[in-house]
């Protein structure tokens, strides 16, 4: 085929340049469960623990000629997203994120939750989901705006949390099921919430909880989630068989 026959039958298809010819220009944008803490690999990519097990550079790897600009960095909060998203590339037609766990206090919620009482527990969870409920859904819109305002030309894709624990659970140690319920709702609140403000930008949503179902801390099959582990930044984060199983199968289910 000639360059100029190419360029016409390229054009033809709506592909405007050889990347998209090639293959997927991918943005991985989030926190440390799209850079895949928990995971292992992390190269070279210091405090953001950029895994080569975690979800984006599966999907990479499962589609030739994919160029994927992985910048989801561990402890991001919607302002932090924001930020990654001025590295988009102005070709991108596919963006990932998870975001919203850090604002609403995810670590503090489990240290309050292992360190202190079922009440203790309980109340730090209700004032985590009063944030995600009143105060994040702003938040989430910017960001997923931002990120449409850089790469107007992709699909943006917003994954969930899973569910932390099955209640009850093969556990015999470890967290109360009043604990443990509770962390669950407050995962389920932000599902929510981060569903409806994905709907609202446009964006497609992917629920990661059910992928999780059977998996999760205190299951019976095999744990797609650390428990409190050492080193501690890796504590209920997915394993490399969560990223795989339950963030990149579903994704792929979503999307290709």
């Amino acid at each position: 085929m000639s360059t100029a026959l190419g360029a016409v039958v390229l054009a033809s298809l709506g592909v405007t340049g050889l990347a998209q010819a090639a293959g997927t220009v991918y943005a991985a944008l989030g926190d440390s469960y799209s850079s895949g803490v928990g995971s292992g690999s992390y190269g070279s990519s210091g405090s953001c623990y950029r895994s080569s097990k975690a979800y984006p550079q599966l999907w990479a790897n499962a589609h030739s000629g994919t160029s994927l600009t992985f910048l989801a960095c561990s402890g991001a909060k919607t302002g932090d997203v924001i930020n990654q998203a001025n590295s988009i590339p102005a070709s991108a037609t596919l963006v990932t994120v998870t975001v919203g766990g850090n604002d609403a206090g995810f670590s503090d919620v489990m240290t309050t939750c292992t360190l202190g009482s079922d009440s203790d527990c309980v109340n730090r969870v209700n004032t985590a989901k009063t944030y995600v409920n009143n105060t994040l859904p702003p938040l989430l819109t910017n960001t997923y705006n931002a990120i449409k305002a850089k790469a107007p030309g992709a699909r943006l894709v917003v994954l969930s949390y899973p569910r932390f624990y099955t209640v009850p659970g093969s556990c015999w140690v470890g967290l109360s099921d009043t604990k443990r319920t509770a962390i669950n709702s407050g995962a389920d609140a932000l599902a929510a919430v981060t569903q409806q403000r994905a709907a609202a930008a446009g964006a497609t949503f992917v629920d990661v909880r059910p992928s999780f179902a059977g998996h999760n801390i205190c299951s019976s099959a095999d744990d797609y989630l650390h428990s409190l582990t050492w080193p501690v930044i890796e504590s209920y984060h997915p394993t490399a068989a969560g990223q795989s199983g339950g963030y990149f199968a579903p994704l792929r289910a979503a999307i290709g």
